[in-house]
């Protein structure tokens, strides 16, 4: 496993596809707190179980003001499917082109088969890392330390 960015440190911005014709930065969402899931690939087994219990929880993320952002290589139109077929209700962003520049801002890049780590970050509202966690690629991380960082963000 790689290593991540740590936390108290400013977050890379971005701008990435959500849609085919829609971006979305991190610097547009500046004033709350965002949740940042790196994850390998849509329609594998344990990317789709984590995506499906972070849609589960997200009324639980959205009482801490926060906006989940799920982020892998694969293209949009993947993105649209898999949502789709999952009911996905947050967006998915595609880091494909430049294949997986932003993962490997956050460290978050396995180089040697080409896709995110299972990486998740909470970032204040000041765009600061408050938090920040490497799952193994096989183990779907679940939603407790999201869930405890967010409740110790300052209010």
């Amino acid at each position: 496993m790689g290593k991540i960015l740590e936390p108290n440190i400013p977050a890379p911005d971005f701008n990435l596809h959500a849609t085919p014709d829609q971006t979305l930065s991190l610097s547009e969402l500046k004033g709350k707190p965002v949740i940042l899931a790196f994850y390998p690939a849509d329609w594998s087994p344990v990317c789709g179980d984590e995506m499906s219990l972070f849609n589960e929880i997200l009324p639980e993320f959205r009482k801490y003001g926060a906006e989940l952002l799920g982020i892998s290589v694969d293209g949009v139109w993947c993105h649209t499917a898999f949502a789709e077929q999952r009911k996905l209700h947050f967006p998915l962003l595609s880091d494909f082109e430049p294949k997986g520049a932003i993962a490997k801002q956050y460290g978050a890049y396995r180089e040697k088969e080409g896709c995110s780590e299972r990486a998740l970050f909470v970032i204040d509202k000041n765009g600061i890392i408050a938090w920040s966690y490497l799952s193994p690629v096989a183990e779907n991380p679940g939603a407790d330390g999201i869930l405890n960082a967010l409740e110790a963000l300052p209010k």
